[in-house]
Formats: C-alpha cells, structure tokens, sequence
C-alpha cells in the first residue's frame, strides 16, 4: 500500500498539467524569496517558544542560576555582620584593659580601694555604739527631757503718770500727825505722793487706843491698790465674805478695791505701813 501512493501523485500532477491551459511561465523572483525565508524562521521561533519543553528547560536554568547565587548572597550578608559585632565588641571593652579579659575582672579591680592588696577582703565596718547619757535624778524612764523654754526679755511698765522723783524718809517721832483720814489715827507721811506726782501714797499708822464704836463703823475705800503690813502690835479686822481675821506683827495683806470691812480690835502699841494707790482716794462708810 505504501508504494502505489506516490503513482497517483505523480498521475494527479500530469493530468493537471494537461488540463491546464498553457501559461507563461512566471519566474520567482529574488526578493520574493528572501521574504519567504525570513518569515520561516518567525513561525519556527514562535513554535520554538510556544513549545512545553522550552519553557520547562527555561525554569529548570533560572532555578540552577538561583540556586548557585543563594549562598554568594548569604556569604555576602553575614559578613558585614560578624564585622560589625566586633567593631561593638572592641568599642565596649574599656580603655587600659587587655583583650581577652572579662568585665567582671576589670570590675574587681576598679572597686578594691588603693593600698589594699588584692585577694584581702575589706574589713567589716564597726558600729558604734550609742553613748548612754545619764539619767535625770527623779525622771521615770523613757521619757525624754522638756524643751527648754526661751528666755523672753522682760519688758518695762511704761506708765502714763507723770515723772517720778528720788525721795528719802528717815524716823521722826513729830512726823506722826492726828490730820490724816482718821481721829482715831496718827499717820507719818513717808512723802511717796509729793514724789509720784500722786500715783502713790505710803504712810506709817498708830492707832489710838482704845477700839471705840466709832472705830467699828463699816467702811469702803474706792481705790485701785491698797496694801497693809503690820509692823508692830496686833489688829482684829472683819472682811466681806471672809469673815474675822486677826493680824499681827509681820502680817501683811491685800484689801480689793471697794470690799467692805470693819476694825474689831487692837492692841495699845500696834503699827502699820499702809501703800494706797492713787495718793488721793475716796473712803465711804457702809
């Protein structure tokens, strides 16, 4: 079968060409052949390109190509690392200290005092301790001492009376007088009023004996101080809401401003120093 197939081909082109009618031959010319061969090899690329096994060949060389760069680049990466931690490494160790020596080394060294030598522990510190102060006589223990109070600086009465003077009173037996406040009374100016401009006044009192009714007449004495002090003999005297009292010799006492009181009794030789503030004083009988 395979050998008569090319007698019908021949057969078929010369039955063709006999019925054919008879043409000029058209010759081929030459730039319609080299057109024809340039086009050939741009079908055979693009079936070349279009074809599995070229594709397959292409991935299988960029993977080979990929393959063989990797570790050029892993090579090339790691380098400027291992530089760069030994450019830290010799920027951390300090200055003086050889290379290879560890920190804790340089440490040890730096904290041992000068003068001590190395390997000797430092001696442990002592505490001193707290001196035991006496104790106060008479304070419990435990409890600490009071703060001490400030001194303050004493301040001066400035008063609003007017100037005072110097004045002395020595004893004169005619210096006591019946014209003072009472009959039954002699008093001895001591001269203190004429000196404070009568601020004050300060007499000596001898009471006439005997004690009388009109010696036990109810008074008050409308002052701002009056001050009695016994300097001889003895006196009985009865004082508001402090009932009798007997003073003597060397007794001395405060009557408030308008208290009420009342002379009982005295002795022949009684004698007293009484200071009254103001000099002049009003004295009313109850």
């Amino acid at each position: 079968m395979a050998k008569a197939a090319p007698k019908r081909k021949t057969s078929a082109k010369k039955t063709a060409s006999k019925s054919a009618p008879a043409e000029a031959p058209v010759k081929k010319s030459a730039a319609s052949k080299p057109a024809a061969k340039k086009a050939a090899p741009k079908k055979a690329a693009t079936k070349k390109t279009s074809s599995p096994k070229a594709v397959t060949a292409k991935v299988a060389a960029k993977k080979t190509v990929a393959k063989k760069a990797a570790p050029k680049k892993a090579a090339a990466t790691s380098r400027p690392a291992v530089k760069k931690t030994a450019s830290k490494a010799t920027a951390k160790r300090p200055v003086g200290r050889p290379p290879g020596k560890k920190k804790d080394t340089a440490k040890a060294v730096a904290k041992r005092p000068v003068g001590r030598p190395p390997g000797r522990k430092a001696a442990a510190k002592t505490v001193a301790k707290p001196v035991a102060t006496k104790r106060p006589v008479g304070r419990p223990p435990g409890r600490k001492n009071a703060p001490k109070a400030k001194a303050v600086p004493a301040r001066r009465l400035v008063s609003k009376a007017p100037p005072q003077v110097f004045t002395v009173s020595h004893l004169n037996e005619a210096d006591f007088k019946a014209d003072g406040l009472r009959a039954y009374a002699q008093y001895r100016d001591l001269g203190i009023a004429a000196a404070t401009s009568g601020l004050c006044q300060a007499h000596v009192i001898r009471m006439i004996s005997p004690c009388t009714d009109e010696v036990r007449q109810r008074h008050l004495h409308e002052t701002e101080l009056q001050l009695i002090y016994v300097l001889k003999g003895w006196i009985k005297n009865e004082f508001e809401g402090h009932g009798e009292q007997m003073m003597s010799a060397g007794t001395c006492w405060l009557q408030p401003p308008g208290i009420e009181h009342t002379v009982l009794d005295y002795s022949a030789d009684v004698e007293l120093l009484e200071i009254i503030v103001p000099a002049d004083f009003k004295t009313t009988e109850v």
